[in-house]
């Protein structure tokens, strides 16, 4: 009996000593970084729907060398419930700080820029041209699109601006000017319409928040939406910050003293399509909605993506006496109170294309 009870005793120790060596062993898995192959870092695409183990063999498949039952015991312990989308599995990922990524949907984070000055249709073809995201805004209408970025939080003033257009003007400008030039996150797969939604709604908090310090008295503007107009024209006529408040200025006195607002950037936009980089007289004096040479006060429309910055230059014009300005030639702008005055310094930027063209 006394080897009998010895075999008992030394098996009991070998199970004893089995499970210590199993369990430091599975706790070494849980803090051991994954190893997936010669790339510290590595992206994983989790469908949605797909169960625990099928992940698991998603990660065998992916190179990972681990033992199975190491993720069975895990997945029996934590019975996860996982998030699809895409994730990043970087050279410090444990399988326990993996597991806790899939649970907390903590995906990869990709970017896009929406450029200030860009045209909607601009904004609409680089959307296209992203892979990562869903292509849902494809074959809808402007006022499909419209429809879908709106909410019941989109003020009216936007809509009504938007709608109350000619009949004749192209459709495409009722998306004129309703997106926030900003950077945004998205995840892969996101549908393109959630992000011009949040773009449209980022949008209206920069303008409804410029419209409360409008002074209409020294910008006569009579709603929001012209505001956005005008800080699209500001957006298009500079890139200099330090400048946006005096071309804000210009304007704003013109449109006081009922003079035309004679700017380039409402032509060229009017010109749409057929404009070659070149503005010739020709342009100026052929009437559009947006020749701003021909007709009085703001066009119907932005002609752009008007950035927060140009928007507050358009609530809060620099004072001053100047009417007029032109290109200095260096990239900013020459001002001047008088037409003599413009004239003298129109001439100026001329000699000195002139001299920067000769041989």
């Amino acid at each position: 009996m006394r080897w009998l009870f010895s075999i008992l005793i030394a098996g009991l120790l070998i199970v004893a000593l089995l499970a210590v060596w199993a369990w430091h062993d599975y706790q070494a898995f849980l803090e051991s970084p994954l190893q997936l192959g010669p790339e510290p870092d590595q992206t994983f695409i989790l469908t949605a729907g797909t169960s625990y183990p099928a992940m698991v063999e998603q990660l065998h498949a992916a190179g990972y060398t681990g033992r199975s039952w190491h993720w069975r015991v895990l997945g029996k312990l934590q019975q996860p419930v996982l998030k699809a989308g895409e994730y990043r599995i970087i050279a410090a990922t444990t399988p326990l700080s993996w597991l806790e990524q899939l649970q907390r949907g903590q995906v990869i984070q990709h970017q896009f820029t929406i450029i200030e000055g860009w045209t909607s249709r601009d904004l609409l073809a680089k959307l296209a041209a992203e892979p990562l995201l869903q292509p849902d805004s494809q074959g809808l209408t402007a006022a499909q699109i419209l429809a879908e970025v709106s909410t019941p939080d989109t003020s009216s003033w936007l809509l009504n601006g938007a709608r109350q257009l000619d009949q004749e003007l192209p459709e495409y400008v009722i998306l004129e000017g309703m997106f926030l030039p900003e950077t945004y996150s998205f995840q892969r797969g996101e549908s393109d319409l959630a992000l011009l939604r949040r773009a449209h709604q980022a949008l209206l908090r920069i303008v409804e928040s410029a419209w409360t310090e409008v002074d209409v008295a020294k910008t006569p503007l009579e709603h929001p939406y012209q505001l956005l107009i005008l800080a699209s024209i500001i957006e298009k006529e500079t890139g200099w910050a330090a400048e946006r408040e005096q071309i804000a200025g210009v304007f704003a006195r013109r449109l006081q003293l009922g003079m035309l607002l004679q700017t380039d950037p409402t032509v060229i936009y009017g010109i749409g399509e057929q404009y070659d980089g070149n503005i010739r007289r020709r342009d100026l004096e052929t009437d559009t909605a947006y020749n701003t040479y021909t007709r009085a006060g703001l066009p119907p429309t932005p002609i752009a993506l008007a950035g927060a910055a140009a928007i507050q230059a358009a609530a809060n014009p620099a004072s001053g006496s100047a009417l007029y300005f032109v290109a200095s030639g260096d990239g900013g702008h020459v001002f001047s109170d008088t037409l003599v005055e413009h004239n003298r310094a129109v001439q100026r930027y001329l000699e000195k294309l002139r001299s920067s063209n000769r041989p």
